[in-house]
């Protein structure tokens, strides 16, 4: 049974990002979600691979997957100022 990381992934203005929480500085990026995927795989190998040679402990995966959230409207979420409630209405 192998360990299991969690990877966020990101859209961004040219691609796709990923990065690991649980091992800073483990991060990919591409133009594709499948060519991200597959890169941050490869970058979690790699960043393993080189803390076992520098003789660090393999940290256990602590960050759990949440999901996503939905909110009925950001004017529940302004404060009472009514220049608030206008930018987020915006």
């Amino acid at each position: 049974m192998g360990v299991e990381y969690l990877v966020v992934f990101e859209k961004t203005k040219t691609g796709y990002s990923a990065y690991v929480p649980d091992l800073p500085g483990c991060a990919a990026a591409g133009k594709t979600k499948a060519e991200t995927e597959k890169l941050i795989k490869e970058a979690i190998e790699f960043h393993i691979e080189g803390m076992i040679l520098q003789g660090e402990k393999i940290p256990v995966p602590s960050t759990m997957k949440s999901g996503f959230f939905k909110f009925r409207s950001a004017v529940k979420f302004a404060s009472k100022n009514k220049q608030l409630r206008k930018r987020a209405i915006a």
